[in-house]
C-alpha cells in the first residue's frame, strides 16, 4: 500500500538509495511551492469571492499547459454520479407534471459530485465552436506571466459581454492590464509557483471550490511526509527510475485503465517532460489508453525495444454495465453476469502477469475510491517524484528555457 487510499506495487528492485530524511534537508525547506500542498496555505482569494462566483452555473477556463491541466484532471476524475438510494439500485418514478418535475430537477442537479459545467479552452484553434462562444459563462482566465500568446488570443474572442476573473502574477502584464480595463476581478498567481506545479494553489483550487469540492481535503503533504511507508515507496520508486535512465530506458509508458484519469496523466505528462527535459536528459511520458491499446501498441511493448518502463493505473470502480446474458453465446459462458469493470480488471491483471514473466519493469497504482484526498495524494506523489528526479539528474525542475525560445521566435514572425 502507498496510503490507505492507494494500493501500490513498486518497481521490483532490490537496492535503493535511502533518502527518507529529505524532508528535513535545507533544499526541501527552501522550495516554497510546497506551501500550496499544505493545509495552512493562504490563498489570494476569499470565501466571499467564491460565494459570489458560485451564483453562476457555467464556466470557461481559459489557459494553457499547467494553467488548465490540473483543474481538468480534477473535473474529470471527480465528476461522477451519486450513489444508489437506500438498499435498492433502480427506481422508476411514474407521474405527470408537479408529481415528478421537482424530483427530476433535484436528481439532475445532484446527479454529479461536481455541480457546475466547465468548458476548457486549452489550445489555439482557428475557430472556436458556437457552443464555446455563445454559452453564457463566467471566464476564468489563467496565465502566470500574463503574456501567454494563446491565452491572450482565446480570451480576446471571449471576454466581451461575459463576467471575467483573471489569475495572474502581481506585476504589469498584458492580462492584468486587460483585467483593469474590463474592471474585472484579479486573483494573484504566486510568483514562486510555476504553472505545472500550481494545481493545489489558486490555479487549481479556485476552480475546485467553484465545482463544490473541499480544497482542504486535497492538501495531503503534511500527512504524506510523515508517513514512513509512503516515503520509502517514493524513494524506492525514484531510485528505480534513475536506474532505468542509466540503462537508457527513457520512455515512461502509462497504461491507463481508467477513462476518468486521462487528464490526470496529461497533467503528469507535462510535469515530467517540461521539468526534466534539459541538458540532453529527461523522460518521455507516453499515455496509453487501455485496454484498447492491447490491439495496437501492446505487441511493441512486449516484444519491441527494451527502452521503456511502465505504470499501470486503475480504479476499483464498482459502477459499470453488466454483460447481457440473454445475448451471450455458450462459447463465452465465462462472461456470464460479469461487469465491464471486472473484465477490464481481469485484462489489467493478465497484462501485469505477462509483463512480470517477460521481466518488463513496471509499477502499479490501484485507487480504491474517487475523492479529493486520493487526488491530492497522487498530485503530491508525482510532484515529489519529479523534483527528486530533477535533483538526482542535476537539472533545474522549475524552468523551461527552450520553450521561451519558441515564444521569442513566434513574436519575431508576427511582427513582420
Amino acid at each position: 500500500m502507498l496510503t490507505s487510499n492507494i494500493k501500490f506495487k513498486n518497481f521490483n528492485i532490490s537496492k535503493f538509495k535511502n533518502l527518507k530524511n529529505f524532508k528535513n534537508e535545507k533544499w526541501f525547506k527552501k522550495i516554497r511551492l510546497f506551501e500550496s500542498l499544505k493545509l495552512n496555505y493562504k490563498y489570494s482569494y476569499t470565501k466571499e469571492q467564491i460565494k459570489k462566483i458560485n451564483k453562476n452555473k457555467n464556466f470557461r477556463l481559459i489557459g494553457m499547459g499547467g494553467s488548465t491541466l490540473g483543474a481538468e484532471a480534477i473535473y474529470q476524475f471527480l465528476n461522477h454520479k451519486i450513489k444508489k438510494i437506500n438498499k435498492n439500485k433502480n427506481f422508476r418514478l411514474i407521474g405527470m407534471g408537479g408529481s415528478t418535475l421537482g424530483v427530476e430537477a433535484i436528481y439532475q442537479f445532484l446527479n454529479h459530485k461536481i455541480k457546475k459545467k466547465f468548458i476548457f479552452i486549452n489550445n489555439l484553434n482557428s475557430k472556436l465552436n458556437n457552443y464555446e462562444k455563445k454559452i453564457k459563462a463566467t471566464n476564468i482566465i489563467i496565465s502566470k506571466s500574463g503574456n501567454t500568446l494563446e491565452t491572450i488570443v482565446n480570451s480576446n474572442a471571449l471576454v466581451n459581454g461575459s463576467k471575467n476573473i483573471f489569475i495572474t502574477e502581481n506585476k504589469k502584464n498584458y492580462l492584468r492590464n486587460l483585467a483593469n480595463d474590463l474592471k474585472a476581478e484579479i486573483v494573484e498567481h504566486k510568483n514562486y509557483i510555476g504553472g505545472r506545479y500550481s494545481v493545489l494553489s489558486e490555479v487549481g483550487m479556485l476552480p475546485a471550490e467553484i465545482m463544490g469540492l473541499d480544497e482542504k481535503k486535497f492538501k495531503r503533504l503534511n500527512y504524506l511526509i510523515n508517513n514512513k511507508n509512503f516515503l520509502n515507496e517514493l524513494i524506492k520508486n525514484v531510485s528505480a527510475i534513475l536506474k532505468f535512465v542509466k540503462e537508457k530506458k527513457f520512455n515512461s509508458i502509462i497504461l491507463n485503465y481508467d477513462n476518468k484519469s486521462e487528464n490526470l496523466f496529461k497533467w503528469y505528462q507535462q510535469l515530467v517532460a517540461e521539468s526534466l527535459g534539459k541538458k540532453s536528459k529527461g523522460i518521455l511520458p507516453v499515455i496509453s489508453t487501455m485496454p484498447s491499446d492491447n490491439h495496437s501498441l501492446l505487441q511493441l511493448y512486449l516484444d519491441g525495444p527494451k527502452n521503456n518502463f511502465f505504470t499501470f493505473f486503475s480504479t476499483q470502480d464498482t459502477k459499470s454495465d453488466k454483460i447481457n446474458n440473454k445475448f451471450l453465446q455458450k462459447t463465452h459462458n465465462y462472461l456470464r453476469n460479469k461487469s465491464f469493470s471486472k473484465i477490464i480488471y481481469a485484462q489489467k491483471s493478465a497484462t501485469e502477469k505477462v509483463f512480470y514473466k517477460k521481466k518488463l519493469p513496471f509499477r502499479s497504482f490501484e485507487v480504491k475510491k474517487r475523492n479529493e484526498e486520493v487526488l491530492g495524494e497522487l498530485f503530491c506523489f508525482f510532484i515529489l517524484e519529479t523534483i527528486l528526479l530533477g535533483r538526482a539528474l542535476k537539472v533545474n525542475p522549475f524552468d523551461q528555457p527552450s520553450v521561451e525560445l519558441i515564444k521569442k521566435e513566434t513574436k519575431k514572425i508576427l511582427f513582420n
